[in-house]
């Protein structure tokens, strides 16, 4: 059976947009026919990976999501000594290996997620080609693409592949969409900014109007990394998944969307967090929330509605985990280095 290592955290944070729909309004759900705030699971992800502390932690081991590989590539075959011609023809030939060619014959139309192997093996072959190799072989094309690899944050969040399937990535972590525990109703800020070199000899108006929406909420966030295939995807290096493991945890507990930073400063670091591990069947714990929290104290009634849910849940199905550790800075207990300790202990 498979290890699995459960995240639940509440996180408070005060009027912000930390991530907008199309419309540029906090994103909501409805969910026990009250609306939430919500933030989605793909707003999270990036947020994490591209976070200082999984930078820093895992430099060389991180993965690069883009269209734009040919581009990089027709660059460096271009240093290298290309004819411009035959450097264009190489990049698109290159690139078009890992998706659609789009219109400019460079760029491809999904966004794919390569990893430094993956990289590597693409200025390898371009060094081959351009000192006599030829036209780029099959074999060679096929030899640019891994199923396994130490780009952590690909292992961890998967890729799908439509050219190859075969090389697909399973996300070895799975992150549910943040949903505030309470009901909430976004609100408009009417705002104006005032035009420094006006005098007022002529108007005493502002230099602009407008409206910018908001809302602030407690958040739930669950997440649920599967170890083991962390591990295959890796291919074996249990030491790296641990090491990407403990940057995921502290950068979900310690780093928030950028949406609107600026304007609202909306830092936070989470206020609870429950981490638990075993090999039965993963279970998110949201149904804590299907009620609305109402409490005059959020985090504390949020906190219990929490424990509450866990404990009926372990009554009825018996204990879902095997071990647990939790964080609570309301009560002053539990400490950062010691919870990271236990999700790769």
């Amino acid at each position: 059976m498979s290890q699995f290592i459960q995240l639940h955290m509440l996180t408070s944070y005060p009027p912000a947009n930390l991530n907008r729909d199309d419309l540029g309004r906090p994103k909501t759900a409805v969910m026990g026919g009250k609306q939430r705030l919500r933030v989605s699971s793909q707003c999270l992800k990036r947020t994490w990976r591209t976070s200082e502390i999984m930078q820093e932690a895992l430099r060389g081991h991180l993965g690069t999501r883009t269209r734009r590989m040919g581009l990089e590539l027709l660059t460096r075959l271009r240093e290298k000594g290309a004819e411009e011609k035959q450097a264009q023809e190489w990049a698109g030939k290159l690139a078009g290996e890992f998706g659609t060619l789009d219109k400019d014959k460079l760029k491809i139309k999904e966004l794919f997620f390569f990893t430094p192997e993956e990289r590597e093996a693409l200025d390898q072959l371009a060094e081959h080609l351009v000192q006599g190799g030829g036209e780029p072989s099959d074999k060679d094309l096929k030899e640019l693409l891994g199923k396994t690899t130490s780009a952590v944050d690909v292992a961890m969040f998967g890729r799908m592949m439509a050219k190859h399937p075969v090389y697909n990535i399973e996300a070895a972590v799975q992150v549910a969409h943040a949903i505030s525990v309470h009901e909430v109703a976004v609100e408009e800020d009417y705002f104006s900014a005032v035009d420094d070199l006006n005098e007022g000899s002529e108007d005493l108006g502002a230099g602009h109007i407008g409206e910018a929406e908001f809302a602030a909420g407690v958040f739930y966030l669950y997440a649920c990394i599967n170890r083991d295939l962390l591990v295959d995807n890796l291919g074996g290096d249990e030491e790296l998944a641990d090491q990407g493991i403990r940057a995921l945890v502290e950068a979900m507990a310690t780093t928030a969307p950028k949406g609107k930073r600026a304007s609202y400063g909306s830092y936070a670091y989470a206020s609870y967090c429950l981490a638990e591990k075993g090999s039965r069947q993963p279970r998110s714990l949201s149904v804590a929330f299907l009620k609305a929290v109402s409490n005059r104290d959020m985090l504390d009634g949020a906190v219990k509605a929490l424990d509450e849910a866990r404990q009926k849940m372990d009554h009825c199905y018996g204990p879902c985990t095997e071990a647990s550790y939790t964080l609570n800075v309301a009560e002053g207990s539990g400490a950062l280095p010691e919870l990271l300790d236990f999700v790769t202990g």
